[in-house]
This record gives structure tokens, C-alpha cells and sequence, in this order.
């Protein structure tokens, strides 16, 4: 992929880009947020080189295909989603006491 064409999947100029890339600029959590996202990156890897604790494995597939979708979703949808497990999570607790 050129570095016009991930500017424009992304939603930067060309210019921006190759800053981020030759590190004149730092990228912000937005732009970050976005490559994830598409290409589904470990950002604290990319900025540290450490990855996350979360192991893939640690998932099973369905829960693994669960944050594929909700990571596909209108971020307004996974804050109504958020709000729907935090309710049932309130609601289990509740009745675990």
C-alpha cells in the first residue's frame, strides 16, 4: 500500500502521512484509532513494542468474532452496547448478593 493510498483509507493528506511515518510528527489517538481498526493492529506494539496482555488465544472464537463485530459497528452503537452489559452485569450482581 502507498502512502497516498493509506492517507486517503485513513483520512489524511498524503503529507500527514508521510510526517507520521518519518516521525517529523506524531500521529494522534484518532489517526491510531483508525489504523487498528482497518487493519486490526496491537497499538500499544506499535508504540512500545509491547503487546497487550490479552492473548488472542485467550478467547474463544465466538467471543473473538463478538469484538470483530462490535468493532464494526457505529461507535454509537457499541456505547449503546456498553450500556446494555453494564446493566446486565448491575442486574447479575445484584442477584448474586
Amino acid at each position: 500500500m502507498t502512502q497516498a493510498e493509506l492517507a486517503d483509507a485513513i483520512g489524511v493528506v498524503k503529507r500527514t502521512q508521510a510526517n507520521y511515518e518519518a516521525g517529523t510528527s506524531d500521529a494522534p489517538a484518532p489517526y491510531l484509532s483508525k489504523v487498528a481498526e482497518k487493519f486490526g493492529f496491537d497499538i500499544p506494539y506499535i508504540l512500545s513494542g509491547t503487546r497487550t496482555n490479552l492473548a488472542e488465544s485467550a478467547l474463544d472464537d465466538v467471543e473473538n468474532r463478538l469484538i470483530v463485530q462490535f468493532r464494526s459497528i457505529p461507535e454509537d452503537d457499541q456505547k449503546a452496547i456498553r450500556r446494555i452489559l453494564e446493566a446486565m452485569a448491575d442486574d447479575a450482581a445484584r442477584h448474586r448478593s
